[in-house]
């Protein structure tokens, strides 16, 4: 049997082969054509038995079957995976798209709704109902045949766009190396990165440190390299890649301009004003004018705090560093000299505390604190040898769900941290089908020798990660529509996430899960009052810039003309002028690798990170009235967030929790900064 039309069990990452991709692609798509034929004749009733269940089993064979080949075009990215993802993504495209516009679906769907047996469905078939509605409408099943075709067309190659721009991210990442032979250019860089940087010389053949634009390479250089030289040297690498100033066929401009005409005739095919409008028929927010007003209440609260944080370390780095202009690429450096001199700590001090034996057990035991559940190891086909597997089971034994672990940066993998399904849960055959779930890093690997470690940042990143990991596994919907992560608002799936982030500054979950790397002494209170004091070092710096980013995300597809005279380029230099304290130099091309809104989903709900941060930081509050560990309020989460999935819309379940509707206040204070602004509904 073609390993991807096995969906036994696990996926099985040893027998895969990019060649049986298009096998198995081209035979699911037949088959699930043919349900589709067979579902939609007039003989088959409009129950949830006769018609969705079949739909929705076809669907999720091509889901599980494409997900891992996607999800391998991810983490181990080849010129044969990628040519293999590449020719069959345009027939997935296509059959998707034709799912969305299917009259013959559209017509039963809407029987369904209508019919006497709607009421007798559970609420979360009813919200899968009316999801498919709505998505219908979404997907163009309404237009005249010629403009189904256009919309068909447009869908096929957007998806062909966000591809090629993720793969010319990644390879203008990995196509850039900067050899170093004097030690004294590699001044102020930390041991573990210099012992990293000397292997992957080493593993060449060539003498020095080899440094790269991967973020275990890339961003320690910009934090600790004394050298300004090669500061700017690789910032500018960095802040080019996938442009003009690169080879021509990794260019992500044109791709840009293209992507965004697309967008917009789109949504325009549907009726929409703009594509941010189209967007937001999906998310929690009501229109891109309520997203603009949150955002620029939210700007206008943090830019005293950041421009007090840009007067500090620019005076700093003047009078202590000898630095009379404070430039792009002495931003990180000047700012961690800063914290050191304030809080007499570092990043690198702290870092060695955290060996990855100690932390994911440490992050494993708040979760079996919180849910009265147990995390362990198991045993699984994994896609490289780096990759740990998991099971979590709940007090009875039962298994609740599995996920891998996948925590080092490599060549073959793309930048960033994410979550992904493998397998969602649902009731199947009269049994319990349990979620797994992919988690992604991008942290720096073990060297010389001794563990993997992270720095409070990574482990912040990791439990985030965690936190989508747990709302797809945690779930306890029996549909798939809306079961774990699906039929959740896109701008409040960061809810989950954003929450476990909190824990990370808990004295009572950090202790245990520290252990210096060296000594195996755990962090002191000493120097986690330090941390804690440091907590909201230059956060209003750290929120303008990602209200500069999402700002700019929504302008991009609500009120730019693609078509116009100006660039995306030019869009953001303008919101930087409005909300921005520091400007980067002119050469700087962060569109051109803003993969979150070009290739990752993100586009025109960049927004959902603050958003979600106020929903996430109000959540947490009843944990500090209540308790941080408390496991009632821990239960109290998974039965009324985490439980239910997008089965109801994501407000009615933090209400749920809370007891009332979100207030900004919270996410105020836990940034450090007074005052209040309207709290999205």
């Amino acid at each position: 049997m073609n390993p991807l039309l096995d969906f036994s069990g696990l996926p099985r990452f040893a027998d895969f082969k990019p060649e049986i991709v298009a096998p198995a692609v081209d035979r699911l798509l037949v088959e699930n054509r043919a349900v589709i034929e067979r579902v939609t004749a007039p003989s088959v009733p409009c129950t949830w038995h006769d018609f969705v269940r079949p739909l929705e089993d076809a669907n999720e064979r091509l889901r599980r079957a494409w997900g891992v080949v996607g999800h391998l075009n991810s983490v181990m990215n080849s010129p044969e995976l990628r040519e293999a993802y590449n020719s069959n993504l345009p027939k997935v495209t296509q059959y998707y798209t034709e799912l969305g516009q299917h009259e013959g679906l559209f017509a039963k769907f809407k029987a369904l709704r209508a019919g006497a047996g709607f009421e007798g469905l559970t609420s979360a078939q009813k919200k899968i109902v009316d999801n498919e509605l709505r998505d219908f409408r979404l997907g163009g099943a309404e237009l005249t045949p010629p403009r189904k075709a256009r919309f068909k067309e447009i869908s096929e190659r957007l998806s062909q766009l966000s591809s090629r721009f993720s793969d010319n991210l990644l390879d203008a990442t990995n196509a850039f190396a900067h050899y170093i032979t004097d030690a004294a250019d590699a001044a102020g860089l930390p041991e573990d990165v210099l012992a990293a940087a000397r292997e992957a010389a080493q593993a060449e053949g060539r003498p020095g440190w080899k440094l790269t634009l991967h973020a275990p390479s890339y961003l320690p250089v910009m934090q600790y390299a004394d050298r300004r030289g090669l500061r700017e040297l690789m910032y500018r690498a960095y802040v080019t890649r996938a442009s003009e100033f690169g080879k021509t066929e990794w260019d992500n401009t044109p791709l840009i301009a293209e992507i965004l005409v697309l967008r917009r005739e789109q949504a325009r095919l549907l009726g929409f004003a703009s594509f941010a409008e189209y967007s937001l028929e999906a998310k929690m927010a009501e229109s891109p004018q309520q997203v603009l007003d949150f955002l620029n209440e939210l700007a206008a609260q943090a830019q005293p705090y950041a421009r007090r944080d840009l007067e500090e370390v620019t005076g700093f780095a003047r009078d202590e560093l000898g630095l009379d202009e404070l430039e792009a690429w002495d931003l990180a450096y000047a700012s961690e000299k800063l914290r050191l001199k304030r809080y007499d700590f570092s990043d690198q001090e702290v870092k060695q505390y955290f060996p990855e034996p100690r932390v994911l057990p440490g992050m494993f035991k708040l979760v079996e604190t919180l849910y009265g559940l147990t995390i362990e190891a198991a045993e699984a086909p994994v896609w490289h040898p780096d990759v740990r597997f998991f099971s979590i089971r709940d007090r009875a034994g039962g298994l609740v769900g599995q996920f891998f672990v996948d925590l080092y940066a490599r060549p073959s993998k793309r930048g960033g941290a994410w979550m992904d399904e493998a397998v969602t849960r649902r009731v199947k055959e009269e049994r319990v089908q349990a979620p797994v779930a992919y988690l992604n890093c991008n942290f720096s690997a073990p060297v010389a020798g001794k563990p993997a470690v992270f720095t409070h940042d990574e482990v912040n990143t990791l439990f985030h990660e965690f936190g989508h990991g747990l709302h797809h596994l945690l779930t306890r919907v029996d549909y798939l529509g809306v079961s774990g992560i699906n039929g959740v608002e896109w701008d409040a799936v960061e809810l989950p996430s954003q929450f476990m982030e909190n824990f990370c500054w808990e004295w009572d979950v950090l202790r245990p899960m520290t252990a210096h790397v060296d000594t195996g002494m755990p962090l002191s209170r000493a120097l986690f009052d330090k941390m804690l004091a440091a907590k909201n070092f230059q956060s209003g710096m750290q929120t303008v810039r990602q209200i500069e980013f999402s700002l700019f995300d929504l302008q991009l597809h609500h009120d730019f003309d693609p078509a116009g005279g100006k660039s995306a380029l030019d869009l953001l230099d303008d919101v930087r002028r409005r909300v921005a304290v520091m400007f980067p130099p002119a050469y700087n091309r962060f569109p051109n690798n803003f993969s979150h809104i070009f290739s990752g989903g993100y586009a025109a709900g960049y927004y959902s990170y603050k958003w979600a941060e106020v929903l996430s930081a109000d959540a947490y509050s009843l944990f500090e009235e209540n308790g941080v560990l408390d496991p009632e309020t821990g239960q109290r989460f998974w039965n009324e967030v985490l439980a239910m999935g997008g089965s109801r819309p994501a407000l009615e379940s933090f209400v749920a929790f809370r007891g009332r509707e979100p207030k900004i206040e919270a996410l105020m204070r836990h940034s450090g900064m007074g005052g209040g602004a309207g709290a999205p509904t």
